[in-house]
């Protein structure tokens, strides 16, 4: 059932809801969450379960402040204190070693765990009568089946999910990507997942450069190669490679969507097209809406056009490549 994420009896239902050991999904600036009470593994279990995620692979905790980052850390380092101080509340991630009995499923079984505070003020308001509740953090992976395309509105909660999941309606995300994962427990920061939030901006909150993602980072949220997948089959491809496949195409022989800056031209017939924005923020705002609506549409076949190689577009382009993977 879809609630309005604004009303404080709603508010206060969820978190009763959460307690209890119960699913609901809610908004944040980023995607919708499907969330449980991140201190209890039995409710969590029902996120994997819910979603066909692996056990293994690590949920997002999200607190409603700096101070209930404390109850899933054994200690916070240096450059994550930075990086929440700049950051929190809004679209960042910092991975930190956990606190003893805290969050063991949420963390996948890991000696770290995944923290961030939302700045949505639905999300913000849920976890402080969450935490009156009873509950320190709630345990979040975006609201969709696993591997598929994250939900940006409330009406794709419910269209993965069905009508008996609780979802707090908070309207659409501002921001339309997940966030940015920085892992702060080996010495020095390392991105493991790009978001809004260029390297420039981690870095000049983290005062020291970030480093890229080895074998040795530990497992987090977004991060297989195949991920946030439409049910078509998408191809990315170059601006020049895109505009040259669809002069050749003539009439197309299955059901074909576009996603490019620059709308196809010549005889080309039987396309659904949607103009990628000029600006990245405004592409990541419409991203998983558009790939949604392809497959609403009943596309078989996606063409997107690669994004531009800048620094702002590298989120953008992290949540293309995987979905290209599948």
């Amino acid at each position: 059932m879809i609630l309005d994420g604004t009303d404080a009896a709603h508010l206060a239902r969820a978190a009763q809801a959460l307690a209890s050991g119960a699913l609901v999904a809610f908004p944040t600036e980023t995607v919708y969450g499907l969330g449980a009470r991140a201190d209890d593994d039995a409710a969590v279990a029902k996120v994997f379960q819910a979603k066909g995620r692996p056990a293994d692979h690590p949920l997002i905790v999200h607190v409603a402040d700096a101070d209930g980052a404390r109850s899933f850390a054994s200690q916070v380092p240096p450059v994550a204190v930075r990086l929440v101080a700049a950051f929190w509340p809004g679209p960042l991630t910092v991975i930190v070693p956990r606190a003893a009995g805290m969050g063991t499923a949420a963390a996948g079984g890991q000696a770290s765990i995944g923290l961030r505070c939302p700045s949505h003020p639905v999300a913000r308001a849920l976890l402080v009568a969450a935490r009156q509740a009873g509950v320190p953090g709630i345990a979040a992976p975006s609201a969709n089946r696993f591997g598929r395309i994250s939900p940006t509105r409330a009406e794709h909660v419910a269209d993965e999910f069905g009508d008996e999941l609780m979802v707090l309606d908070g309207g659409p995300s501002e921001l339309g990507i997940e966030s940015a994962i920085v892992d702060c427990t080996r010495g020095h920061p390392v991105l493991l997942r790009p978001g809004v939030l260029t390297r420039a901006q981690i870095e000049a909150a983290a005062g020291e450069p970030l480093r890229d993602a080895d074998a040795a980072a530990p497992r987090a949220s977004g991060t297989l190669e195949a991920h946030y997948a439409p049910r078509a089959p998408l191809r990315l491809m170059a601006a020049p490679q895109l505009r040259e496949a669809l002069r050749l195409l003539g009439e197309a022989p299955l059901k074909l969507a576009v996603y490019s800056r620059v709308p196809p031209q010549g005889g080309s017939r039987g396309i659904s097209h949607r103009v990628m924005p000029d600006g990245a923020a405004e592409a990541a705002h419409e991203l998983f809406s558009v790939l949604r609506a392809f497959d609403d549409e009943g596309a078989q076949l996606i063409w997107v056009e690669e994004p531009p190689s800048t620094p702002e577009w590298e989120g953008v382009r992290d949540r293309l490549r995987r979905a290209a993977a599948s």
